[in-house]
């Protein structure tokens, strides 16, 4: 799936391509006994998701970080469907306390959890600390959505376990993810300001998204687990995610038109990889434009990835172990 693809819409081997839309990848596919929860899902390929998610049957869980937004969002999909099912959590992505209170809430509800879509993110933001102390993209984009999926693990598993129906996590990264620092990923100056690079820092994270997947996929696969872990590029759609930038790429977008994607196309790919039937069993893959294609080196290398996961647990842990937040210090696994 090149670039002649990419600007033609020239369908790949799964009989998608660039143009097709998330309708169009889940027509005729019932999701009526499934349970999502999309990160980010209020506005831009993210509400894309929600919608046709809804649309299909599932229930949806928005964790929104606005919940004005979130109940925009929420709106707009009920005045399509008058049967969706929505929910709406609370959940700031930068904010260990708030992702540790939406993994509470949603065990509260009693839902099962068949499908995690790990969407939301930040992007080229000027240099700035979470609340706990971490480089905000790194913070929100790897470090939010890696303890938050694990503390929905044992509902996943237990869900695909009872069920017998596979559990699907997806990360969605990006093409941004080749743009990275030299060594892929800053171990040992995560938080350095001296040598910050607002585009390198997004693709750090956006790298983090495709090894943390592999890695996971990885264990699961080792533990006979009945759950896939994979990631995907959406593509280029102008979204709020280039709030910082909105200008520059407004005017890239002049000159490279055909390049870009309208939402529905955006939210194909992580439809297509959340609900297609044919790619059951499918994991530790990398899709772009509803194909499966090749990342960087980088994000092959399955040692980056070990060491990625380990370095995130011990950074989540020592800030556990400072009570942040009233966190306990029992370590993430």
């Amino acid at each position: 799936m090149g670039l002649y693809s990419l600007i033609t819409g020239r369908r790949g081997p799964s009989g998608f391509g660039s143009a097709s839309t998330a309708e169009e990848v889940t027509q005729g596919i019932d999701a009526t006994h499934l349970t999502a929860i999309i990160t980010g899902g209020t506005g831009g390929i993210g509400m894309e998701t929600a919608r046709v998610l809804s649309k299909r049957g599932a229930h949806v869980v928005i964790a929104a970080r606005n919940i004005g937004a979130a109940e925009n969002a929420k709106t707009e999909i009920l005045r399509q469907n008058a049967n969706a099912r929505v929910t709406i959590l609370h959940l700031d992505l930068s904010s260990f306390k708030s992702i540790k209170a939406f993994a509470r809430e949603f065990h509260a509800l009693h839902l099962p959890l068949n499908l995690l879509i790990n969407n939301a993110g930040v992007m080229f933001c000027p240099y700035q600390l979470s609340e706990n102390g971490i480089e905000l993209q790194f913070a929100t984009n790897h470090i939010g959505h890696f303890l938050l999926t694990n503390l929905l693990l044992d509902t996943m598993k237990s869900t695909a376990k009872t069920s017998g129906v596979e559990g699907r996590i997806l990360n969605v990264s990006s093409i941004a993810h080749i743009y990275t620092y030299k060594e892929g990923i800053q171990f040992d100056s995560i938080n350095d300001i001296c040598s910050y690079s607002d585009k390198r820092a997004y693709g750090q994270s956006k790298l983090a998204n495709i090894l943390h997947a592999n890695e996971l996929s990885r264990q699961f696969q080792e533990e006979g687990v009945n759950i896939t872990v994979n990631s995907v590029h959406p593509g280029l759609i102008l979204t709020n995610l280039f709030q910082h930038t909105a200008l520059l790429m407004r005017f890239l977008k002049f000159f490279s038109f055909y390049l870009w994607k309208n939402i529905p196309q955006g939210a194909a790919t992580t439809c297509y990889v959340a609900m297609q039937p044919s790619l059951k069993g499918v994991t530790g893959k990398y899709f772009a434009d509803c194909n499966e294609v090749t990342p960087s080196k980088l994000a092959r290398d399955e040692t980056l990835a070990q060491k990625l996961w380990d370095f995130s647990v011990k950074l989540i842990n020592s800030v556990s172990k400072k009570n942040y937040l009233g966190f306990d210090d029992t370590p993430v696994n």
